[in-house]
């Protein structure tokens, strides 16, 4: 009688699917990219976002979590990868999970705002564990970065999450597998099979962990670092993927909306780690755009007394407007907090990462002005996604005066980028409690060159 329940398709209709062209055009594209074929501006941001992810990665691991993950595993089981900025060496998959973890403990890891997540963060720590591994050449690891973060981003942008998911810990994974294939000199055949057993590998991430302040969100990319590492060890070993498992998953699994032809679209011209950004401010990306307001108002007005701001009034997008609780329990919840990021930026003079420490919660003059920040969703600027992320920021303040400035975008996004500079003024200010000015410096020096290096053990051993 075959099947009449909807959505339910016979096994034999679904054998009689060919493989989907997109997927033979990105397999053969990834097998046969060399570090020759990347433009200029491609190269040289994968060395920005490579230079950015160790200093994220090292000062996350400053964070009491992170340190007694990575001593608690050293002790389990030593390696030669290093738990970037603790002195430890880890098993590589180990140093995958603690690296990925420590990256997002900041929330100033970059992302890709077309993407709508952090593609970076779920690819260098495989990367690294993966290069050492095999004494791969500092080319061949920014060739690997760079198609790792393009397949993970790519599949960001040509399908729809679901809403209650949260981005990290999903199509990382396949950029990590796809990575850690390239890495290995896979052809196509066997980067398709480790591409489609990592689609399978995704975790169920919930978005609420980052609204209450749940630190186990912090581990979901290294997670994704780690399985993409597990990913090229099946597909070694003869594990078998689905036919086209990244259109299953995201197009109907944790994502719906799958577009084959987003996949190809300017494929190998168009490249998403180009299209970047980068962050300042330690916070939810969400809540940079009324910094930013905040910010203008601030330069605008000259220096403002906290206590005499009478209200806080935001207008901007559905997912800014999200995050409206003034009163965080945990530092990653106050990350989430636009009335808590905002007040505390103008009591504190700005959102780095002490402005969400257990002191700032504490502050009684932070609290009380979080309680006076009204946010709300402005459809037109709802609207205006992906591209844009605009926030309007008003300050009424005791005399009756009303402040106001609007930012379109956020700082460092592809419409107002930060500069090479600017990004390495960022890491020597993450950097430099951990290994001091002179040797970060030298990791400076270390990435800027990384393509003429013939493997990555000294910077490595820069960054241990």
């Amino acid at each position: 009688m075959g099947i009449v329940t909807p959505g339910i398709v016979p096994a034999t209709t679904l054998m009689a699917e060919p493989v989907p062209a997109w997927l033979g055009r990105w397999t053969a594209f990834a097998a046969d990219l060399r570090f020759s074929d990347l433009p200029e501006a491609a190269l040289d941001r994968a060395r920005l976002v490579l230079l950015d992810s160790l200093g994220v990665i090292a000062a996350g691991m400053r964070e009491p979590e992170c340190r007694a993950l990575a001593e608690r595993l050293a002790a389990r089981r030593t390696g030669a990868a290093p738990a970037i900025g603790s002195g430890l060496s880890l098993d590589p998959r180990d140093a995958a999970l603690v690296n990925g973890a420590a990256g997002t403990t900041l929330e100033l890891d970059e992302g890709n705002q077309y993407a709508r997540g952090h593609p970076a963060i779920h690819v260098v720590p495989a990367v690294l564990a993966v290069a050492q591994e095999i004494k791969a050449s500092g080319a061949d690891l920014i060739a690997a970065l760079v198609l790792g973060y393009e397949i993970g981003a790519r599949i960001g942008i040509a399908s729809k999450l679901r809403v209650t998911m949260h981005p990290h810990g999903t199509w990382g994974t396949v950029g990590a597998a796809l990575a850690v294939a390239k890495l290995h000199g896979a052809d196509a055949a066997m980067i398709g099979r480790a591409i489609g057993l990592a689609s399978s590998l995704g975790l169920s991430t919930s978005r609420r962990t980052m609204l209450e302040g749940a630190t186990v969100r912090n581990t979901y990319a290294g997670f994704s670092n780690q399985l993409g590492l597990t990913a090229w060890d099946l597909a070694e070993s003869g594990f078998l993927p689905e036919r086209d498992g990244i259109g299953t998953v995201y197009g109907g699994i944790l994502a719906d909306d799958f577009s084959a032809d987003a996949m190809v679209e300017e494929l190998g011209a168009r490249w998403e780690i180009a299209r970047n950004y980068f962050k300042r401010h330690a916070a939810c990306r969400y809540t940079h755009g009324a910094l930013d307001a905040l910010a203008q108002i601030r330069a605008e007005s000259g220096p403002l007394d906290p206590d005499s701001v009478r209200s806080v009034e935001v207008a901007t997008y559905v997912w800014a407007a999200q995050l409206d609780h003034p009163a965080p329990e945990t530092m990653l919840a106050a990350k989430f907090s636009l009335p808590f990021a905002l007040a505390a930026a103008l009591v504190r003079g700005e959102a780095n990462t002490d402005a969400f420490r257990d002191e700032a919660r504490a502050d009684r003059r932070i609290l009380a002005l979080a309680r006076r920040v009204m946010v709300r969703e402005d459809p037109a600027m709802t609207a205006q996604l992906p591209s844009l992320r605009p926030a309007t920021v008003t300050l009424t303040l005791a005399d009756g005066r009303k402040l106001s400035a609007k930012a379109l975008t956020n700082r460092g996004d592809t419409e107002d980028p930060y500069s090479a500079d600017d990004v390495r003024d960022k890491f020597r200010a993450l950097a430099g409690p951990v290994w001091g000015a002179e040797r970060s410096e030298e990791v400076i020096r270390a990435v800027a060159g990384i393509e003429r290096a013939d493997g990555i053990g000294e910077l490595l051993a820069l960054v241990a």
